[in-house]
């Protein structure tokens, strides 16, 4: 008989982290998502729960909110082996144009809401053999023009992967990290104009937005465990090199496409 296992997706309703629920269900994964009560969430329920996906209303900073719900997954979907936090908000600012309660309310979602989901879900999956997978950003690794406070968010959230990682793995659980670059989500294609768009992909030695299946293909990687048993406390960059690029004009890539030979 086949090993029931159950996971959660925060963030699951739209955008990555529904890619992410995708891909869970054809990997034959009992999915919870958890989001906002917003129309993107009624959709998802509309659509998944009579495939047995349980859509859940909430707000991951609320603690006592985020035990119950955990409990009922436990109960209706079985046992819980993975966790996605994949529920975060965004804020392109200048650093001088910043507030404080900016800057707080990005931490508190992105920061405070993944800890409070992860200590929970470690509760409930120590001995398991269980995964965590964080959704962080290329922002968290290196400085992004506009991303102080989101840019904080996720390199904290980096460190806590890390830590957690060290902390958890005596419990069984692995905690891992993916960092996309830019996505080609609908939220990307109403926020990017042709000009910031353009600018990404200059920026990117593959040339391209990642697709949304290529960034859950790294969480699904992370989250099984058939091929990553051994790996925690990393935090991958899905980003087409965008990391690791460098200065750039293009103008090598070009002279290298039309080269000959080797």
């Amino acid at each position: 008989m086949a090993v029931t296992r159950s996971v959660i997706v925060t963030g699951g309703a739209s955008g990555i982290g529904a890619g992410i629920v995708s891909a869970a269900l054809a990997a034959g994964w009992r999915v919870a998502i958890f989001d906002l009560d917003n129309p993107s969430l009624q959709e998802a329920r509309a659509r998944l729960e009579p495939r047995g996906v349980l859509c859940i209303a909430l707000d991951v900073t609320d603690e006592t909110a985020v035990a119950e719900a955990v409990t009922r997954v436990e109960a209706e979907l079985g046992p819980l082996a993975g966790l996605v936090n994949s529920a975060g908000i965004g804020l392109d600012a200048a650093v001088m144009l910043t507030t404080p309660q900016q800057l707080r309310r990005v931490l508190d979602v992105n920061v405070v809401g993944s800890f409070l989901m992860s200590r929970e879900a470690a509760r409930v999956m120590r001995g398991r053999e269980g995964a965590i997978v964080n959704i962080s950003s290329v922002s968290g690794i290196q400085g992004n023009e506009g991303r102080v406070a989101y840019g904080a968010s996720k390199g904290a959230m980096n460190a806590m992967t890390r830590v957690m990682a060290v902390e958890l793995a005596p419990l069984g659980l692995r905690v891992n990290a993916v960092a996309p670059g830019p996505v080609d989500t609908p939220m990307a294609r109403q926020w990017h104009g042709e000009e910031v768009r353009q600018g990404w992909i200059n920026a990117v030695p593959m040339r391209r937005y990642a697709s949304v299946e290529e960034i859950a293909g790294a969480a699904l990687f992370l989250l099984e465990g058939s091929g990553s048993s051994y790996i925690t406390g990393q935090v991958l960059a899905v980003d087409g090199g965008f990391t690791i690029g460098g200065l750039s004009s293009g103008t090598t890539a070009s002279a290298n496409a039309g080269a000959e030979g080797s």
